[in-house]
């Protein structure tokens, strides 16, 4: 790769390293300049950028990233589009993250160029919550770094999720003359709560006289209910072997199969089982919704994964837990989130027109290449990564909510209608906006007449969303010249839902330009909308 300061008539083709902020226009490092770019540049009075080339063997960093990250996807992952560079890999569901540090580290090994980040090996994990991120440092890697890297990660995965199975749980609760019925009741609902997380069930709770016959004659009805994990809470906590709850679990036909572990709090743990029921004598700070040496275990067993003595007494390395003041709580009281996730990103389609300049068809409705240009437009929209599709109806409204239902089955889709729409495509635009759901963190505003969208192109522009990083507004580019659909942050609505007349929110791209990221996209299907019987016939007499 080829670095460094590059005189403006030879930087066509080449990638931007530094931003460079004209009036109205910002063009963001890591930009590939066109011929537009570069004229621009000049007639703002830029003699030479810094900027990089890439030469024979260099692969481009987003498909090193992409390449990477595809290698190391597992079960339960999905990756976002690349972007700078950078490709995150998202958790589908609630479980525990698995991975092979060994591999992570050879791969970390391999070229300065290429980098993987990871969660903890055994973090619990929720829906789209980030677990990694791969990023290629410079605008390029080597190809064969790349394909070095493709090799360690190898056929099986090295990241990947455990997903929480449903399990049926029961808790016993043992007491003495002084134990407060208000401390039982405390623990039981902590308990819930945990349980509930993880995605299981507390099928009931037992209450016992704090000694051996009486908890194993409670230990035995929990077995012949069958449930899959039993909790045992004592009364006092368990100091050996031989106490009360692990000789009531051995005269109820069970055995212990270890006890102690090396986290704290949480030592006076127990591990046991009864055929194939498993049960764990819970220490004494599993009263607290604070997260302990028991939450590890448990999210473990919810898992499916091993917890025996092996994985137990390996826990040592980060067991401490009593110190950690930042430690999060999420059980106790309720947190700012913090944790990187995917965007919720809602889509709002505007298909409420009259298309007057189309005649007297709905240019909705015409048939493109085999199906309806709407049908087209929402397949693409459903296919990429936003969450949830709001259609904005108006003129034949039924008509053209019979296609979108045809058109879409998986995803949430919702339908508005704008009694206004022949005032303009600004009235849409505020109807969909007011239903835009509010954990919605950013909405898409996409046209219903540009059949030639793709599904990666969408997935690009929210790959590119990140408000933190001044990325607020993201709208796609081919060869320099803007298009739709556009990616717009929350923030954003209450000066949308002012727009007037028919020309939407564009102007506050303008008024924004330090917030507008631009992605450039490989085809032109950013910049097709068809509003005439002229346009419709030279795109369909094209080969797509």
């Amino acid at each position: 790769m080829i670095f460094g300061d590059t005189p403006i008539d030879q930087a066509e083709g080449a990638i931007l390293a530094h931003s460079h902020r004209l009036p109205g226009r910002n063009m963001a490092k890591g930009r590939r300049l066109s011929s537009d770019d570069v004229a621009t540049l000049r007639q703002a009075g830029v003699a030479s950028v810094i900027a990089a080339r890439l030469e024979a063997g260099d692969v481009h960093e987003d498909e090193a990233a992409r390449s990477v990250a595809a290698a190391l996807c597992g079960p339960g992952l999905s990756a976002a589009a690349p972007f700078t560079g950078r490709v995150n890999l998202f958790a589908e569901q609630a479980g525990v993250m698995l991975v092979d540090a060994d591999r992570i580290d050879r791969i970390n090994r391999v070229h300065e160029a290429i980098t993987v980040a990871t969660l903890a090996r055994y973090a619990q994990l929720e829906p789209r919550q980030m677990v990694a991120t791969i990023k290629i440092i410079p605008f390029a890697a080597p190809r064969a770094a790349v394909d070095e890297c493709i090799a360690i990660a190898g056929n099986e995965p090295a990241l990947q999720v455990a997903a929480f199975a449903p399990k049926r749980i029961g808790l016993i609760q043992t007491s003495v003359a002084t134990t407060k019925a208000s401390v039982l009741d405390k623990t039981r609902e902590v308990t819930r709560a945990r349980i509930v997380g993880l995605g299981g069930t507390l099928l009931s709770e037992r209450r016992s006289a704090h000694r051996e016959v009486e908890l194993a004659a409670q230990i035995e009805a929990f077995k012949r209910e069958g449930v899959d994990i039993l909790l045992i809470a004592g009364a006092s906590a368990i100091v050996d072997r031989r106490d009360v709850i692990p000789a009531a679990i051995e005269r109820a036909g069970g055995a212990i199969d270890h006890f102690g572990m090396p986290v704290d709090p949480g030592n006076l743990m127990l591990l046991g089982h009864i055929g194939g029921m498993k049960v764990i004598g819970l220490p004494g700070c599993a009263r607290s919704p604070k997260f302990n040496g028991f939450d590890q275990v448990l999210q473990r067993m919810a898992a499916d994964l091993p917890v025996g003595r092996d994985e137990v007494t390996q826990m040592g390395v980060g067991g401490l837990l009593a110190e950690i003041v930042s430690r999060p709580q999420p059980r106790d009281e309720p947190l700012p989130e913090v944790m990187p996730k995917a965007p919720h990103v809602t889509a709002i389609v505007l298909a409420a027109g009259r298309s007057t300049r189309m005649g007297e068809r709905n240019k909705l409705l015409v048939d493109v290449k085999g199906q309806p240009m709407l049908a087209r437009t929402l397949r693409a929209v459903a296919e990429s990564q936003v969450r949830d599709i709001v259609v904005v109806l108006g003129h034949q409204a039924a008509e053209v909510r019979k296609v979108a239902e045809q058109a879409i089955t998986a995803k949430t889709l919702r339908f508005v209608e704008n009694p206004d729409y022949a005032q303009g495509l600004s009235t849409s635009l505020k109807t969909g906006l007011r239903v835009a759901p509010h954990s919605a963190d950013a909405v898409l505003v996409a046209l219903g007449d540009m059949p030639a969208i793709a599904s990666a192109e969408i997935d690009k522009l929210i790959a590119g969303f990140n408000p933190v990083e001044q990325r607020a507004i993201v709208v796609p580019t081919y060869k320099g010249k803007r298009g739709n659909p556009i990616l717009w942050a929350r923030r954003f609505i209450p000066d949308m839902m002012t727009a007037a007349g028919d020309v939407g929110a564009r102007h506050l791209i303008g008024e924004n330009a330090e917030l507008v990221c631009e992605v450039e996209m490989a085809g032109e299907g950013v910049l097709i909308d068809l509003d005439t019987p002229e346009a419709l016939a030279g795109y369909v007499g094209t080969k797509k």
